[in-house]
């Protein structure tokens, strides 16, 4: 059975466990480009060519979804500072209390229904329509806001959900469009049992068929990209490591650099992801 696995966007604001304590062996530090001039760092970036590689896989995380209005989960203005939301985004709390669940993510649902994909959520649509034939192109999210599909990527891997879902809490009929900010949790109409946002709340299980997805795209990877996202939380820590066991290259963009650098980043590009993204992605 699958090891009991926690979500990234709702992971309440507890302190992170970095791969660096891990005690792993060395290995060459991340070669760091910029967006941005900066003494000693700036190298003119280079598109990726999409004919060179048969699957690529990136993961994306709440960086990827600043620019189109929605906040991330920890750090200044995120949604964690507000101690009753981080309180209610736990499988106890949907257990004992669903009404608060709601309470918590229904605003979640509203913010996502009003956002837009931005330009880094485009270009990676984009880039999977360019693949060449027979190639894949795989977006695993962690963020729940549904925002890579509206913008047009088909080969989407929600890990830890969407709000733009509900399901039932008990029994399995199949998970609903719904962007209704409901304030209290709403009754299925099979069961009578109450309805829950389709996301992972902290202390569930990553759903089977997400796990399996990650692993199928990640053993055949041969180039990995990891954006807005600091990759040092499980179980998405592991990803990078997964691709560079399969040989791919590697490649982190995001905002701030790494605390520790990682080896298992061959490259980590500094900066917005929706200014790099259509660079880094442009055919």
């Amino acid at each position: 059975m699958a090891g009991k696995l926690f979500a990234w966007c709702f992971r309440p604001p507890v302190r992170e466990r970095s791969l660096a304590h891990k005690g792993r062996g060395g290995g060459a530090s991340p070669t760091r480009l910029c967006a941005r001039p900066a003494p000693g760092t700036f190298r003119d970036m280079k598109a990726i060519e999409l004919s060179k590689y048969r699957n690529i896989v990136v993961l994306t995380g709440a960086g990827v979804s600043v620019a189109s209005g929605l906040p991330t989960y920890r750090g200044k203005g995120g949604l964690w500072e507000d101690a009753e939301v981080a309180r209610y985004a736990t499988a106890d709390a949907m257990a004992d209390t669903s009404d608060e669940v709601w309470w918590a993510f229904g605003p979640m649902r509203t913010m996502a229904a009003g956002a837009s994909p931005n330009p880094g959520h485009v270009a990676l649509a984009d880039a999977e329509r360019q693949m060449p034939l027979g190639g894949r192109f795989t977006v695993v999210t962690q963020n729940v806001d549904g925002l890579h599909r509206r913008a047009g990527s088909k080969n989407v891997i929600e890990y830890h959900g969407c709000i733009r879902r509900t399901r039932c809490t008990k029994c399995e009929t199949p998970p609903v469009d719904d962007t209704v900010a409901h304030e209290s949790a709403p009754p299925c109409t099979r069961c009578g049992a109450p309805l829950r946002p389709d996301i992972v709340l902290f202390g569930e299980w990553i759903p089977e068929i997400a796990q399996y997805a990650v692993s199928r795209a990640l053993r055949d990877c041969d180039l990995f990209v990891a954006v807005g996202t600091s990759g040092t939380v499980h179980p998405a820590s592991g990803f990078v490591r997964s691709a560079k066991y399969a040989g791919a290259r590697t490649l982190l963009v995001n905002l701030e650099p790494m605390d520790r650098p990682d080896p298992a980043f061959d490259d980590e590009v500094l900066g917005q992801s929706e200014e790099l993204l259509p660079r880094l992605f442009r055919g």
